[in-house]
């Protein structure tokens, strides 16, 4: 890489005549970025494997879940702040400090003395979790024209998929050989070797936004999304969905994002600007994401849960499980982005994913105690093959939906709303997966089945072994009429999104042959909405 020379990347429509973009200072900044997006997506799938030996270690077993939602939570509620930072000081200084956040959270977890500490340090963690991954997507979205980025996003789709596959057997294997603590120390390395390479190679525009952060929205929206996403991860769980904490915490949500919204329109600088949801390209997006989201996490679930308990895998392997979903997604993601990198076209991607996620699911909505592991992967492959064709689509049209001034508040309202749609789908499939599973057993086993499982609907390998012959084959049947419920309901949100898809506009990506600096779309969603200042503030530099 030159050192005299700085190189220029485009992330607006037009060639500015000063330097072709260096595909090898484009590749080692893009290697940093996965590296920081790789830790946060990593982090929980390995820490899952290692829980039970850190509640022996630690104790606490009635505060486990909040190991998990002290994370979930913070990334959530974090990440709109986040983007909007970024927009107003500059994404660089923005997502150094999230990296050097997360990596402070990592250090003091695999520290933690007791289950009140790791809670606490795994939120610090989340927050600055909320940060590497809106970082990622705004700071691509900044380097890489529209028109160029669709060659990326297999990378983007390889490294999720690395993560839900090789998390796991990740976790036991250094829980095994190195103790839990080395599950949180195992960032710090890869999180120092990301915070030198971007500190050193990536060189964006610094900024200074006249106005000041909008705190009453943050808090509002901190507050809205907190509760939203306790109520679904507590509702049908740890409390009845009708109880007065659950319906306490809608109500304040409710409340919470009503006011934020109303905050928003009389903001000078607001966290989630409204105006850009005035962009039909965008608003689609958004909603498309979050069934993405919604249908994505919930089948990551109980697709392992169907496996072990009815097709008597063990749960050791349940990354591998999911390697026909996983890999046909990040390989079709890789043809998508090839292709919209090519052609300049896609709107049919969101169209296809959409039919192909209704029909995957649909298939595996049709699976029993009959069905072969070969079957369940050719299903999970189709509806991978569904995904892969929205992963990232989602991300490019909404960025390309807005102009660069707003870069990281689309990417975070993107994000944020595929992370809503993980929680709800979760949640809601939960629901449906854990009250037939119920239902079955008390009207097939009787009250010795029910009574069986009544604690739990998710039995472990000892527990299911452990149940009589009649019991275990009743459960096996609860567990397949649980999952064809919850992925029927996945079946019905996927076809939401491809209805929305329909009426996606096929708008030029900016960077293309023939493009005149188009920035942004207008809110009817067609090209032109930004100015000339805006496109140029789109070049640049990657090193120097």
């Amino acid at each position: 890489m030159s050192h005299n020379t700085s190189e220029r990347v485009q992330g607006t429509a037009e060639e500015s005549g000063t330097g072709q973009p260096r595909q090898r200072s484009v590749r080692v900044v893009l290697m940093a970025l996965l590296i920081a997006m790789m830790l946060a997506m990593l982090d929980n799938m390995i820490i899952g494997t290692a829980m039970p030996t850190i509640v022996g270690e630690l104790g606490g077993a009635e505060h486990l879940s909040w190991v998990v939602t002290a994370y979930t939570l913070a990334t959530a509620a974090s990440t709109p702040i986040w983007g909007k930072v970024g927009d107003m000081y500059g994404r660089k200084g923005a997502f150094l400090t999230a990296i050097v956040v997360f990596l402070i959270g990592s250090a003091f977890s695999g520290i933690a003395q007791d289950m009140g500490q790791l809670i606490g340090f795994r939120a610090v963690q989340g927050l600055g979790a909320g940060g590497l991954m809106v970082g990622v997507m705004a700071i691509i979205g900044d380097l890489i024209p529209p028109r160029e980025r669709g060659k990326y996003q297999g990378m983007i789709a390889g490294v999720m998929a690395l993560a839900m596959i090789g998390g796991p057997a990740l976790g036991g294997l250094i829980t095994d050989h190195l103790g839990w603590r080395w599950t949180f120390y195992i960032n710090l390395p890869l999180g120092a070797v990301a915070l030198a390479m971007v500190s050193t190679v990536l060189h964006l525009p610094k900024k200074r936004a006249a106005g000041r952060i909008d705190y009453l929205g943050a808090a509002l929206l901190t507050v809205g999304i907190t509760s939203t996403v306790l109520v679904t991860t507590w509702g049908g769980t740890e409390y009845a969905w009708g109880s007065g904490r659950i319906v306490g915490l809608a109500v304040v949500g409710v409340v919470a994002l009503a006011a934020f919204l109303w905050s928003q329109t009389r903001a000078a600088e607001p966290v989630m600007p409204l105006r850009i949801f005035r962009n039909r390209n965008f608003w689609l997006m958004s909603v498309i994401g979050f069934v993405v989201g919604f249908v994505m996490f919930g089948a990551t679930l109980y697709l392992p849960l169907f496996q072990q308990a009815v097709q008597g895998a063990s749960a050791t392997n349940s990354g591998l499980l999911l390697l026909p979903m996983l890999l046909s997604m990040m390989v079709v993601s890789l043809f998508a982005g090839r292709a919209t990198t090519s052609t300049g076209r896609y709107r049919i991607f969101p169209i296809v994913g959409g039919a192909l996620m209704a029909l995957g699911l649909f298939l595996l909505a049709q699976m029993d105690t009959g069905t072969s592991r070969l079957t369940a992967g050719v299903y999970m492959a189709v509806l991978g093959i569904g995904m892969g064709f929205l992963m990232q689509i989602t991300m490019l049209v909404a960025q390309n939906s807005v102009a660069m001034k707003d870069m990281g508040v689309a990417s975070s309202t993107t994000t944020l709303f595929r992370t809503l749609g993980g929680s709800f789908g979760v949640a809601i499939m939960g629901a449906l997966f854990t009250g037939r599973i119920q239902d079955v057993m008390g009207e097939q086993g009787g009250s010795a089945a029910a009574g069986a499982t009544e604690q739990s609907a998710q039995l472990d390998a000892d527990s299911l072994a452990a149940l009589p012959a009649v019991v275990r084959e009743t459960y096996q049947h609860a567990v397949a009429s649980g999952t064809h419920t919850a992925f029927l309901l996945g079946s019905a949100a996927a076809l939401v999104a491809f209805v929305l898809a329909l009426f996606v506009k096929e708008v030029p990506l900016r960077g293309g042959p023939g493009d005149q600096g188009a920035e942004s779309a207008g809110p009817s969603g067609d090209a032109g909405g930004a100015k000339d200042g805006e496109r140029r503030a789109g070049a640049v530099p990657v090193g120097s």
